[in-house]
């Protein structure tokens, strides 16, 4: 990833002072409609597996994936948010053969760094999703999301269904006429076309590494918000990924 970002920093502690406040309005907004830098260098697991693509989800679950910047953050957010059965941290957006963590780094791939969901709706519904999503990102950050600059850290909800993609615009036409943010939403909404599984080092990060400067400065705060803004969707135990549930993109 980039690695002039300790700078940036406090800038962007400065930024999220900005829209904090309206988190806890878009908390409202949903209930009323739909019903330190990073990166650095990072040891691989043990049990590392290759990029690759994702089983399929259990029967009667849902998938729903997102991009909101640094997957190690966005991952250790849903894997605590009640229903959720699985999140894994990978890539969206580009080729297969482009989605390795080297090369989207380059901002050239067309990747998104993505966190792909799978839930139970009988326990919590999409909309609920996109509530978590819009609660713990800046959807009106541009090609960046806090420290991190670089298309791969964009904003995008990536549909599979029709239902969904409704879903998604509904929420980004009404935070708009609510003027829930100061800035514009450049949240990208997109059909998904294929999502890989990142590096095994990156799943779980947040959990193998809770002491890291990027961590504890930029992702442990999203996941205290979560439980302050929304405790209803909040999970104290977090569904871990389990290795070896992908198979290969090759």
């Amino acid at each position: 990833m980039m690695t002039q970002r300790g700078a940036m920093i406090s800038s962007a502690r400065t930024h999220r002072s900005s829209w904090i406040a309206g988190v806890a309005a878009c908390a409202a907004v949903f209930a009323a409609s739909l019903g330190a830098a990073r990166h650095g260098t990072a040891t691989p697991a043990a049990n590392f597996d290759a990029p690759g693509i994702p089983a399929a989800p259990a029967p009667g679950d849902e998938v729903a994936v997102f991009s909101g910047g640094c997957f190690w953050g966005i991952q250790a957010v849903f894997e605590h948010v009640r229903g959720v059965t699985s999140a894994t941290a990978g890539y969206t957006g580009g080729a297969a053969n482009t989605a390795t963590y080297e090369e989207v780094s380059t901002s050239s791939t067309g990747h998104a760094e993505s966190v792909r969901v799978t839930f139970d709706p009988k326990r919590v519904a999409y909309a609920d999703l996109l509530k978590v999503f819009f609660a713990v990102h800046d959807p009106t950050e541009l090609d960046r999301q806090g420290p991190d600059e670089g298309t791969q850290y964009r904003s995008a909800i990536w549909y599979s269904s029709d239902a969904q993609r409704l879903a998604a615009e509904g929420v980004v036409r009404q935070l708009t006429a609510d003027k829930v943010y100061s800035h514009p939403i450049v949240t990208q909404i997109s059909p998904l076309k294929g999502f890989y599984v990142a590096e095994g080092y990156h799943q779980d990060y947040f959990v193998h590494n809770p002491d890291a400067p990027y961590i504890v400065i930029n992702d442990k705060p999203k996941v205290e918000h979560l439980k302050a803004v929304l405790p209803a969707l909040y999970s104290p135990a977090p569904v871990l990924y389990v290795a070896g549930t992908v198979t290969s993109s090759k």
